[in-house]
């Protein structure tokens, strides 16, 4: 089972599922019932674990050529000595496509039920994911590809508590989950397999534009992320105001800034990893707020 757990990033991918709760938290206003929670994260659980299989699935041969020389240690948050199974032949390609399938097919299912929009957005994102693997010998530009994956679980979790929320609020989401993943997942990302990704002339920013250009493209986006977080009083029915603004605004600068500044600062490779470790936790930090205001109404 750990191969497969592997497969999927699941230590990641449950970190992940406090964005679209984060999201719904925010359009909602208030706990949805009880059903609709069980189903949503069933569901979120099973897109996640999907769509992350997905990525190995599609890049299992170039993975293979990446890590011919050995696998780096990585960031925490991922580090395992069974990351990529696929490449390391921990795992064999039919047991990986039989995993995506049935997660795939749950989320499907799930999704229908939740809200038929639903299933759109989610085959819309399997196909980006699939792009953007396609994509890491072709431009650095697919990190924005990645920023599209990302949000839209997000998006979903709106529309899972609103039939039609406000475009103002989904696109406010959309900005800041998009800045997030571009300057505290993807780019730090990146930066850590800047050996492996060499190997194979891959085009990444760090690679393409130079670390120095990468971590002033990290530290604007995750400036961004946390303008964006302090507008969110204006779209959502909590009376969020001056209190959240203030707690929102500590988790964005001790989670995303100061980390970025350091890495901005050394640009050392090590801090790029600790960077990505830091902002995997940002959403976590924002579900613990909103759960906490939500509280108190």
């Amino acid at each position: 089972m750990k191969r497969f757990l592997a497969l999927s990033r699941t230590t990641h991918g449950v970190l992940d599922l406090a964005t679209p709760a984060v999201a719904a938290g925010l359009a909602l206003g208030k706990f949805p019932a009880w059903q609709v929670i069980l189903l949503s994260v069933f569901t979120g659980f099973a897109a996640y674990t999907a769509i992350y299989a997905l990525n190995d699935l599609v890049g299992k041969t170039v993975d293979e050529e990446k890590f011919v020389g050995g696998i780096n240690p990585g960031y925490s948050v991922e580090a395992s000595d069974l990351r990529y199974p696929l490449a390391q032949k921990a795992l064999s390609y039919r047991s990986g496509i039989l995993w995506f399938a049935l997660w795939f097919i749950a989320a499907i299912i799930g999704s229908y039920f939740l809200n038929p929009i639903i299933v759109a957005i989610l085959v819309t994102a399997s196909v980006l994911e699939v792009v953007y693997v396609l994509l890491l010998k072709v431009t650095y530009l697919r990190t924005l590809v990645s920023g599209l994956v990302k949000c839209s679980g997000p998006v979903c979790a709106i529309f899972v508590v609103e039939r039609n929320p406000s475009a103002a609020l989904v696109l406010l989401v959309f900005a800041w989950v998009f800045c997030w993943e571009i300057g505290g997942q993807n780019v730090p990302a990146d930066w850590n397999d800047t050996v492996e990704d060499r190997r194979v002339n891959a085009k990444t920013i760090p690679l393409e534009l130079g670390t120095r250009a990468a971590a002033n493209i990290v530290l604007l986006a995750l400036g961004a992320t946390v303008i964006a977080s302090l507008f969110m009083p204006l779209v959502s029915p909590l009376n969020l105001g001056i209190p959240y603004v203030l707690a929102s605004g500590a988790a964005g600068v001790f989670l995303l800034l100061v980390p970025a500044w350091q890495l901005h600062r050394t640009s050392d490779g090590r801090q790029a990893a600790k960077l990505f470790d830091s902002a995997s936790y940002y959403p976590l930090a924002q579900l613990i707020i909103i759960i906490v205001f939500v509280l108190i109404k």
